[in-house]
């Protein structure tokens, strides 16, 4: 096997692990965030995981708390 077929069995089996997930946003955003991510000292893919992840778990809080009352 040369590197090539290396490269490409271990980018497969990398690929395999995630989903991909497309987002559009409104034209210049993409740098905003990406700044914002930059001065917390991440990704911009790691800052939108987290983003995502922090709005999923305080939505389902409040879903939670609403039907407490």
């Amino acid at each position: 096997m040369n590197y090539g077929e290396v490269g490409k069995k271990a980018t497969y089996k990398y690929r395999q692990k995630y989903d991909l997930l497309q987002i559009r946003v409104d034209r210049g955003q993409r740098e905003v965030i990406s700044q914002h991510a930059k001065k917390r000292g991440e990704s911009l893919n790691k800052f939108i995981n987290r983003a995502i992840k922090e709005t999923l778990e305080r939505d389902d809080n409040t879903i939670q708390n609403s039907s407490i009352e």
